[in-house]
């Protein structure tokens, strides 16, 4: 598989494909890489921090994940100078095979892309675990949240393991490791037997 470039925002959480996420830029390292994606028409990808802060500090190194998610920028505004406002689109997962930290922070990483989820129908045995997903975004639809606020954006494929997983996956109150172990399975329905699993656990579902 061929390998690309691509600069990486780290950050203390885990994107899935398909999954939304609202920032805000303010540091220089990070402006000036939105503006080249956006002048360019690419993306960046998300890697989810191990060590250290989101914030560069002096003594503060940072340790990576080898598993992340291309994102698209979906929309983008800068209300003041210094400061950008983006909403991105989680889109391919990727592995990191080498990365170097620039002088001025921004981290670069060769990667490979990984294939996306195949569209696998929802087995009726974890039907409640898609129809749980369905009942949260009808709520939180009769409770007017803003469509930008939404923690899942349409189009809602209900009817698909992989998105299901995903959502969930992003939902659900797990630790990072927890989160990146979902991310790497490369089966569907894999990942959603085990997100069943743990709603099951918690008692989420009826």
């Amino acid at each position: 598989m061929t390998s690309i470039s691509i600069p990486l925002f780290p950050l203390g959480t885990v994107l899935f494909p398909d999954g939304y996420l609202p920032l805000q830029i303010f540091e220089v390292r990070y402006l000036d890489m939105i503006k080249k994606a956006l002048a360019a028409g690419t993306g960046f990808g998300v890697i989810t921090l191990i060590e250290g802060a989101e914030v560069r500090t002096p003594d503060g190194p940072q340790a990576l994940a080898d598993v992340g998610t291309m994102v698209t920028i979906r929309a983008s505004a800068a209300p003041m100078p210094g400061l950008m406002q983006i909403e991105c689109i989680g889109t391919s997962r990727f592995r990191i095979e080498s990365s170097e930290q620039l002088k001025h922070g921004l981290w670069m990483a060769q990667v490979v892309l990984l294939e996306g989820d195949q569209a696998v129908s929802i087995p009726t045995e974890l039907d409640d675990t898609a129809n749980a997903l369905g009942n949260l975004i009808k709520t939180l639809q009769e409770e007017e949240v803003p469509a930008d606020e939404m923690p899942l954006q349409a189009p809602y494929r209900l009817d698909e393991c992989g998105w299901v997983a995903n959502r969930w996956a992003e939902l659900l109150p797990l630790s990072a490791q927890e989160k990146l172990r979902l991310l790497a399975l490369d089966n569907p329905l894999v990942r959603l037997e085990l997100i069943q699993d743990l709603l099951q656990e918690r008692g989420l579902l009826g």
